[in-house]
């Protein structure tokens, strides 16, 4: 079993498309594994700070 700390020990750098800005930006962000068990890209918005999602696939 996975501990909260492997599912978020990685970092992604690309693009989301920001729902706010209506926009695509380049952010940062921490690596999470949903429930199901897709990857997913966490981070921020550098214009508004709104939360980007973007989905990566199967853990």
């Amino acid at each position: 079993m996975t501990s909260e700390e492997d599912r978020v020990a990685e970092k992604y750098n690309g693009e989301a498309y920001c729902v706010k800005c209506k926009e695509k930006r380049q952010f940062e962000g921490d690596v999470v594994v949903n429930d199901k068990g897709t990857k997913m890209a966490r981070g921020k918005c550098p214009v508004c700070g709104t939360t980007l999602n973007r989905i990566l696939g199967k853990a």
